[in-house]
């Protein structure tokens, strides 16, 4: 099987430089329209796609960023792993503006949102007990660290509603209490929707500000944040540029089962599925369906 990289660019991150036969494509899912057409094209002979996930011109706040037509999109054309570039709030002292986070774990605070493709008339429970792909976020810190970025292995990422920062209680709350190490709005329910089409997921946060909770830094200042984004979007672009020489273009099975997610997840029995949801399964569970 070809390998495919999917890319969802965040805040600042509309495109990725250097492709061959860049096109901007526009899909059509049963879920309505993703955040923007797809640009696709080869990098280094592998085949990559990409979608900013908050629309060029950045037109969709998180809560409004259409996470199932952009999972069901992505592999509709075919994408294996998904690289999901995000912006983020660090609440560890080591973990600086300017640094990227190779994010392995999440809490889901967000409620105004869809969280899953599945639901009456054809129920699966999906482990996101480790939601991204070791190997794959292997790939993104190897492809950071030969940019030349400050890259930490390993943290948890607290998925925020939004679109306001946090209050200096909860900044404290999720960071002294909670444990989790960076915090931002679109990672969830980004991860699980990957998890359920049995896409390969890896999550690279990278730091704009402190969140609220550090005491010489003060509340979240927007325009401290654009400054810092736009040093990051540059980094994020040299990275993902890396990826396709380090996965290459063969797609072995997912040594974590990624790919076989929905192996044992759908509990509907055939004869009492609705064929309407089926339909709009084709692509994220046209494996096991």
């Amino acid at each position: 099987m070809n390998r495919k990289i999917g890319v969802i660019g965040g805040s600042g991150i509309y495109e990725i430089d250097g492709l061959e036969g860049a096109e901007w494509t526009a899909v059509d899912t049963p879920w309505g329209a993703p955040s923007d057409a797809i640009l696709t094209g080869r990098l280094e002979g592998v085949e990559m796609a990409f979608l900013p996930r908050h629309g060029r011109g950045h037109v969709h706040s998180p809560s409004d960023v259409p996470y199932r037509a952009n999972i069901d999109a992505l592999k509709r054309l075919g994408v294996t792993d998904v690289v999901s570039v995000s912006a983020c709030g660090s609440f560890r002292e080591e973990m600086a503006p300017g640094d990227f986070v190779i994010v392995d774990q999440f809490i889901d605070r967000t409620f105004a949102r869809p969280k899953s493709f599945f639901g009456s008339g054809c129920v699966a429970h999906v482990s996101v007990a480790n939601p991204t792909c070791p190997r794959l976020g292997d790939a993104c810190e190897a492809a950071a660290r030969e940019a030349g970025i400050a890259v930490h292995r390993g943290g948890t990422y607290l998925a925020m509603e939004g679109p306001q920062f946090s209050t200096l209680a909860e900044s404290r709350m999720y960071r002294e209490h909670w444990g989790a190490d960076v915090i931002g709005m679109t990672n969830m329910p980004e991860a699980k929707l990957a998890r359920e089409a049995e896409l390969c997921y890896a999550s690279v946060a990278m730091v704009t500000d402190y969140d609220s909770w550090h005491p010489h830094h003060g509340e979240v200042d927007i325009s401290d944040i654009i400054a810092i984004l736009m040093g990051n979007a540059d980094k994020g672009r040299a990275m993902a540029a890396r990826l396709p020489a380090l996965l290459g273009g063969a797609h072995a099975p997912c040594p974590h089962g990624c790919d076989r997610a929905l192996d044992h997840a759908i509990l509907t029995a055939p004869e009492k599925r609705d064929p309407a949801l089926v339909a709009k399964l084709d692509a994220v569970a046209g494996r096991v369906l």
